[in-house]
């Protein structure tokens, strides 16, 4: 399992870095990030509707796919249209259209007592899951300015996956004490110090050196700053691993689909960063270093 997780890492590393390199020179627009994120968002929306359709056979990928990427589109108008809206503004309006569309659709779709509601429920989940929180993490593209963009984005990446690593790394050593037995058994108290340090310490790291990378970072956090930031995402992204094992376990699954040996399926790569990266848009932006 471990050698899986290495290779995989190896090869994903590299390919997104690349993606990044090539995102950047185009200029703030971030066309191929909203691409990427596109793919990324309607991809977990496929792989959440495949946990849910047990128990709610009658969920509808389509308007779920679109609800989606209308959410991810919302957070890159403001950037396209050289508009003045905040890109948060846009989201909610966006968010509030989408949950009127789908209650309009299983309006519509109804013949009889009985499946509504639940359907509906099940596409709300998803488009909100998946659409918003993603949508809101793809706004640190910009939240310290386009030419600082990927140091903030690669700042909440690396200090989220840093806290994977810890928690996986001291839970394997030192592991004895079960933290959510019924929800994650492999999950202990020593997993959760190794999520706060790991955390802290890809955060800081990244954000002392890593600033010379970037051109617009004329500032670097203090490191009391950054170690608290880390800890912080190391803490959610455990939190947003635990809620997705959530949707897991009560469905029965193991993972959300057989997609990367090593991971399972390409939620369960982004589970911890899709809890972690509105918290961190947060951090920047309501409390800036």
């Amino acid at each position: 399992m471990l050698g899986w997780r290495l290779a995989m890492s190896a090869l994903l590393i590299p390919t997104f870095a690349a993606l990044f390199w090539l995102d950047q020179h185009f200029g703030p627009g971030a066309f191929v990030l909203y691409a990427l994120c596109a793919c990324l968002g309607v991809r977990c929306a496929w792989e959440m509707q495949g946990l849910l359709r047990s128990r709610f056979p009658e969920i509808w990928l389509a308007p779920v796919a679109v609800g989606v990427t209308m959410l991810v589109t919302a957070a890159w108008l403001p950037q396209w249209l050289t508009s003045p809206q905040h890109p948060l503004t846009l989201i909610a309006v966006t968010w509030g259209l989408v949950v009127m569309a789908l209650m309009a659709l299983e309006a519509w779709r109804f013949e009889r007592p009985g499946a509504r509601m639940e359907t509906l429920c099940a596409h709300l989940l998803t488009v909100s899951y998946i659409g918003g929180l993603l949508a809101l993490t793809a706004g640190l593209r910009w939240v310290q300015g386009a030419d600082a963009g990927y140091y903030v984005l690669a700042s909440m990446v690396i200090a989220t996956k840093m806290g994977d690593v810890g928690a996986y790394t001291l839970g394997r050593l030192f592991g004895k004490q079960k933290m959510a037995p019924h929800l994650s058994p492999g999950k202990t108290w020593a997993g959760f110090v190794g999520a706060l340090a790991g955390g802290a310490l890809g955060a800081w790291a990244w954000l002392t050196f890593g600033a010379s990378l970037f051109a617009g970072v004329s500032t670097v956090p203090s490191w009391k700053w950054s170690l608290m930031y880390g800890c912080i995402l190391g803490l959610v992204g455990l939190i947003g691993d635990l809620c997705e094992s959530l949707v897991k376990r009560d469905m029965g699954q193991k993972d959300a689909a057989a997609l990367m040996p090593g991971f399972g399926g390409l939620l369960d790569l982004l589970d911890s960063i899709l809890f972690a990266g509105p918290v961190a848009y947060l951090c920047w932006h309501a409390c800036p270093p």
